[in-house]
């Protein structure tokens, strides 16, 4: 296999974008991204979307990309995943050009979700149908769950919670395309209304409209396009179970301990190498969980030590520069795509005061429903 490199990024706002289409903002995306990378044409295409079909009544997304970003002829596929589809675009993308398929690949994310009326059935068809989505249990009332098991096995306090989305509140302020960049404090979130007890309104990642792009190289190529470019060190994938109930533990998700391994073995680094991590934080509670799977914390600990800090700058590993899904938003297609991205400004120096110091491995994990998929890639600044 050979080495993949990351030469170019783009993304639109995340936010409600009521004036622009699901094919606007993967065309804004996209033309960012090829020109920061200086390429005018690509080999192939992948396009990561959960729900295009019921959100906006549009399948088919790879031959109207390709023709929208004018690339008419080369392969190009969607990608589904439910919230991993962009994650698993990435991933699918590296294949691509490690293979030695494809030389100049471009992939996306992209989700229009403002458009209509009921989310949460679209969101709900990630879920198992019979046995849950049927019987009226959203993703808030599954998480809710975790989160509600997590405290009384650990004794994680209400309060300690909170200070998740307060922590990735304050790293949005300093993200332009954040959907929500600005602070919140315990009592905005303690008094936010009850959507699943105890998950409240500020525990919960947003509806969000927004599309990430990146463009991938063979890595002894990426010089002829850029001297900004970061190496795709390691990936990992993994299905769970799609029931909440069919988990062993309550408080585990194993696709994120499985991924996250094979990540590190195929990256040969341990956790202690990480810089940073973007984690799919979807809601308060699946941070906490994500970061234990992935090895930062002990079992059980992970909820105190982001409490204490230790999940923010100075601590032991930043996690969310970007703001995480709670505040930068959660376009459910394209944000393992915008994980990445991230990724690219914090290992290229270009994250401004958001900007990880000295920092050289990062990792981001993208899952989809209550842990039924995941995808964990490790990259390296060059």
């Amino acid at each position: 296999m050979r080495d993949v490199a990351i030469i170019g990024v783009g993304m639109t706002k995340f936010g409600e974008l009521w004036e622009q289409n699901i094919r606007d903002m993967f065309a804004e995306a996209a033309l960012k991204a090829m020109e920061n990378a200086n390429v005018e044409k690509i080999d192939a295409l992948y396009v990561g979307a959960m729900s295009s079909g019921l959100y906006a009544f549009q399948e088919h997304l790879g031959s109207l990309m390709a023709d929208y970003i004018g690339q008419v002829g080369v392969p190009a596929v969607r990608i589904e995943s439910a919230c991993s589809s962009g994650g698993q675009a990435v991933r699918m993308g590296f294949l691509d050009v490690a293979s030695g398929m494809h030389d100049i690949v471009l992939v996306g994310g992209v989700e229009k979700m403002w458009d209509v009326e009921d989310g949460t059935f679209v969101l709900a068809t990630a879920s198992d149908q019979e046995y849950e989505a049927y019987n009226g249990v959203t993703f808030p009332g599954l998480y809710a769950m975790i989160a509600r098991a997590y405290m009384e096995k650990y004794g994680l306090t209400r309060e300690e919670l909170a200070q998740v989305p307060i922590k990735n509140h304050k790293h949005a302020v300093n993200n332009p395309n954040a959907q929500y960049p600005f602070e919140i404090d315990l009592k905005t979130v303690l008094n936010s209304s009850m959507v699943a007890d105890p998950l409240r309104l500020m525990d919960c990642s947003p509806i969000t409209d927004g599309a990430a792009c990146i463009i991938l190289c063979p890595l002894d190529r990426a010089k002829e396009f850029t001297d900004k470019y970061v190496k795709i060190r390691g990936v990992g994938a993994a299905s769970g179970p799609i029931a909440l109930h069919d988990h062993k533990d309550l408080t585990r998700l194993e696709a994120v301990f499985l991924a996250g391994q094979r990540a590190y073995n195929m990256a040969g680094v341990t956790p202690n190498d990480i810089n940073f991590v973007e984690v799919h934080d979807c809601f308060s509670i699946a941070e906490i969980v994500v970061a234990e799977e992935l090895g930062f914390f002990e079992y059980g600990k992970g909820g105190k030590a982001i409490a204490e800090g230790q999940g923010t700058y100075g601590g032991k590993i930043v996690i969310n520069p970007s703001g995480g899904l709670k505040a930068k938003g959660h376009p459910v297609g394209a944000t393992g795509v915008a994980q990445i991205i991230e990724a690219y400004y914090q290992l290229t120096n270009q994250a401004g005061k958001r900007q990880v110091q000295n920092a050289r491995i990062g990792m981001t994990q993208n899952m989809g429903g209550s842990g039924g998929s995941c995808v964990v890639h490790i990259l390296e600044g060059m």
